[in-house]
C-alpha cells in the first residue's frame, strides 16, 4: 500500500511539474524563449521543446496569415472631396523574435500604421484616381505598409481598398456627369452616322449622274415599296424619260 501511494504521489507530481519542462508547439506556431531575460537567437518549434522552470519564459507567435480590417477613415482627397475609405490587409509574422522584441504589440501597431498610411495615400490622390486606379493605390499602400512593418518581422502581402463612400451631393454630381457623357456619346454617334450616310449618298449621286437610267430604276423601286400596302392608292406622273429609250430606237 505505501508503494501504491508513492506511485500515485509521483504521478501527480509529474503531472503538475511536467508541463513546466515540456511544451508542445503546433506546426503553425513558434516559441520565442527568454532565458534569464535574454532571448534565444532562434525560435523553438514545431514539436516538443524542453524548458527550464523558473529560468525560461515563453512567448508564442502564430505564423498564419492574419486578416486585418481597417475601419472607415474620413479623408479629404487632393481635390478637396470628403470621402470615407476602408480597406483589408493580409499579413503574417515572418520573424517571431523581432515581433516580440522590436514592438510591444505588433497587431495594434500594424493596424495603426495601416490607418495612417491609408489616410496619407488617399489624401494625395484625386477622387477620379481613387475610383479608377484602384490597383495602383493598392500597390502603393502595400509597399509603404510593408516597408514600415518590416523591422517588426511582419510581411504585408496584400492590401485592398474595400469601399469608397462618397457624399450624397457628390453622387448626384457624378450621376449628372455620367448622364451628360452618355448624351455626348449619343450625339457623336448620331453625327458619325449622318456623316457616313451623306458620304454614301454622295457616291450614289455620282453613280446616278453617270447612269441616268439608275434614277428611273430607283424611282420604280420606290413605287413598289410604297404600294406594298393594299389600302394605298398612288397617283403619280409618268416621267417622259421612261419613254425616251423607246423613242430613240424608232
Amino acid at each position: 500500500m505505501p508503494a501504491l501511494a508513492k506511485f500515485i504521489f509521483t504521478a501527480i507530481a509529474l503531472f503538475i511539474i511536467l508541463p513546466h519542462f515540456i511544451r508542445i508547439i503546433k506546426d503553425y506556431e513558434r516559441a520565442v524563449v527568454f532565458r534569464l531575460g535574454r532571448v534565444l537567437e532562434k525560435p523553438k518549434g514545431p514539436g516538443i521543446i524542453f524548458l527550464i522552470p523558473g529560468v525560461d519564459k515563453v512567448v508564442m507567435r502564430s505564423l498564419r496569415t492574419v486578416t486585418l480590417d481597417v475601419p472607415p477613415q474620413d479623408i479629404i482627397t487632393k481635390d478637396n472631396v470628403s470621402v470615407k475609405v476602408n480597406a483589408v490587409i493580409y499579413y503574417r509574422v515572418m520573424d517571431p523574435v523581432k515581433s516580440v522584441i522590436e514592438v510591444e504589440d505588433y497587431e495594434f501597431a500594424t493596424s495603426q500604421i495601416s490607418q495612417t498610411t491609408l489616410r496619407s495615400v488617399i489624401g494625395q490622390a484625386e477622387l477620379d484616381t481613387v475610383l479608377s486606379e484602384r490597383e495602383k493605390i493598392n500597390s502603393a499602400l502595400q509597399e509603404i505598409i510593408d516597408k514600415q512593418t518590416d523591422p517588426w518581422g511582419i510581411k504585408v502581402s496584400i492590401v485592398e481598398i474595400k469601399h469608397v463612400d462618397l457624399p450624397e451631393e457628390m453622387r448626384r454630381a457624378m450621376a449628372r456627369q455620367a448622364e451628360a457623357e452618355r448624351e455626348r456619346r449619343g450625339k457623336v454617334i448620331a453625327a458619325e452616322g449622318e456623316f457616313q450616310a451623306a458620304d454614301k449618298l454622295k457616291q450614289a449621286a455620282i453613280v446616278i449622274a453617270d447612269h441616268p437610267m439608275a434614277l428611273q430604276m430607283r424611282y420604280l423601286q420606290t413605287l413598289v415599296e410604297v404600294s406594298s400596302e393594299k389600302s394605298s392608292i398612288i397617283v403619280f406622273p409618268i416621267p417622259i424619260d421612261l419613254f425616251k429609250v423607246f423613242m430613240e430606237k424608232k
